[in-house]
């Protein structure tokens, strides 16, 4: 299946706001549980910056760039 580059980075986009839904929730049932490993949660922390800061860059590459 080929895709064009804009439905492409929509799967992309797609597939990492999962990931990002999941590791939200992982983080909060690790909270909620009381766990002890803060280093894990630390972790799982970084690794939801890191996808929401590629989701912010490719919303911007969907974004048409508007002249004024």
């Amino acid at each position: 299946m080929k895709f064009s580059g804009d439905e492409a980075v929509q799967a992309r986009l797609l597939k990492l706001s999962e990931e990002h839904r999941d590791l939200d929730a992982a983080i909060d049932a690790l909270v909620a549980a009381g766990s002890v490993d803060q280093l894990k949660v630390a972790r799982l922390k970084k690794r939801k910056l890191v996808l929401k800061d590629q989701i912010h860059h490719l919303g911007i590459q969907l974004t048409p760039d508007i002249i004024a």
